[in-house]
């Protein structure tokens, strides 16, 4: 089953999350990640509202979470770690 990576994200320095952004959209897209939605418009209907939401497609529960724990983007998270507040969740989808 494929998953979702979720993220919502309000950035604190602009800079160093660049570098993030950059380093870790490699290892999504090595791990067959593929980005549905990267900070465009959006309703905030509840909860914390944070400017930059990201969406993207695994092919499985597994292959994220392997992404995350990868030392690709291990080495892309230490730039966001000061640069930002951050949720991420991993959804796996339902089947059709």
């Amino acid at each position: 089953m494929t998953a979702l990576w979720i993220a919502n994200v309000h950035v604190t320095d602009p800079e160093s999350y660049l570098k993030y952004a950059k380093l870790a959209g490699g290892a999504i897209e090595a791990f067959g990640g593929k980005f549905l939605a990267r900070s465009g418009q959006h309703v905030q209907l509840e909860g914390r509202d944070r400017a930059r939401n990201v969406v993207a497609r695994f092919p499985s529960l597994q292959a994220a979470v392997d992404c995350y724990n990868s030392p690709e983007y291990q080495a892309a998270l230490v730039h966001a770690k000061n640069a930002a507040e951050r949720d991420l969740v991993v959804v796996e989808e339902l089947e059709d």
